[in-house]
């Protein structure tokens, strides 16, 4: 009864990452026009799934990493009540974050719910030292880094589009704008309203079109493409990255196959995406900063490029945090990235660990006392 429960509680922590991730590498698809909502999350769906598979193969350290091992004495990573408590304080975390639109990382409440979990089991016994280097510090260095690296590679991007005389057509908004004001004011009643009408103008390069030729092809049509191959390479990267650390949690369970198990978690990934993604999609592609398809494409190559990098070294680094870091690099070039959404995303970052932790640690003491 107890491994069922402890199957149900990864399943459930899938779900939730699956709609509080999935679309995440798909965004800027959506965010600058490419594609539709529809296509975007398909194409998330398909190329997160074989980045799920391809975990099989290359992320075995992850699902070490996050069944505990090293952070806690290994009797305590044998008891079925300390992965659930991690499971389902990680999923309800994200779930709460999903309900509401916040892009939070399921990384960050796995390790919360490592913490919590683990320090109410062992107390002092609970490797810190491990928590700081080979969790924390991924995930604090690698929203600056991508801030740091899509700023850049935008301006690098920018220089080369223009030595290949790639022009940039942008739409102009003309409108009218009426002013009224009062001329006259007599002890009647009466009033005389004058009015002037003026135009006003403002360039939208959110919407811009790449014109020229690349190797005899449309720049535009080279660009989207490469936009859907970066976008499907970050939701592939994504897969990669989070299917173990959820399958880490089930190693316990003996008579389930690892690579079963990372199928059942890919496929319930999956569905969580589908049915429950467009909360969380809307705030990453359209509230944190408006781009076009070229700012977009910067961000999701450095995105995928440093999520892949990171999984393939058993870094558990955070897509989400990556992901957003990428666009606030590029709204940081532009000068519209909104301030206030960034913020409230910080803030969720911040109490992300620390929920988690409470919910698995009360969870485990309930647990505890109840097997």
């Amino acid at each position: 009864m107890i491994l069922i429960l402890l199957f149900l509680s990864a399943c459930f922590l899938a779900f939730t990452n699956g709609a509080n991730d999935n679309f995440k590498g798909v965004a800027t698809l959506f965010g600058s026009g490419t594609t539709n909502f529809k296509k975007a999350i398909n194409w998330a769906t398909i190329t997160t799934f074989s980045g799920s598979v391809a975990s099989i193969f290359l992320a075995n350290e992850l699902v070490k990493n996050f069944s505990g091992k090293g952070l806690v004495p290994n009797e305590l990573i044998s008891m079925p009540v300390f992965a659930i408590s991690i499971a389902f304080g990680a999923a309800l975390t994200v779930f709460i974050a999903t309900k509401i639109g916040m892009p939070i990382s399921t990384t960050h409440s796995l390790v919360g719910g490592l913490f919590g979990a683990g320090v109410m089991a062992v107390g002092t016994q609970f490797n810190f030292e491990k928590l700081g280097s080979t969790f924390l510090m991924p995930l604090i260095v690698s929203p600056l880094m991508a801030a740091i690296l899509s700023l850049i590679a935008y301006v690098i991007f920018r220089f080369f589009r223009k030595q290949l005389k790639v022009t940039k057509t942008m739409s102009l908004n003309i409108h009218e704008k009426l002013t009224a004001k009062i001329t006259s004011f007599k002890m009647t009643n009466n009033s005389t309203l004058s009015s002037t009408t003026t135009l006003e103008a403002s360039v939208n390069d959110d919407t811009a079109v790449y014109e020229g030729q690349l190797l005899g092809l449309s720049s535009q049509k080279v660009l989207d493409a490469l936009h859907y191959l970066s976008s499907g390479i970050v939701s592939f990267a994504r897969g990669l990255n989070d299917t173990p650390k959820i399958v880490g949690l089930l190693l316990i369970i003996n008579t389930i196959d690892l690579k079963w198990s990372m199928i059942i978690i890919a496929v319930i990934m999956a569905v969580g995406g589908l049915l429950n993604a467009k909360k969380v999609g809307v705030t990453m592609s359209k509230k944190i900063t408006p781009m076009n398809s070229g700012q977009g494409f910067t961000a999701n190559l450095i995105t995928g490029l440093l999520v892949t990098t990171a999984s393939i070294h058993g870094l558990p680094v955070s897509t989400t945090h990556v992901s957003v870091g990428s666009i606030f690099g590029i709204g940081t070039v532009t000068k519209k990235a909104d301030g206030k959404m960034v913020g409230k995303i910080l803030l969720s970052w911040l109490l992300t660990l620390p929920i988690a932790a409470i919910i698995s640690a009360l969870l485990f003491k309930l647990l505890e006392t109840l097997v």
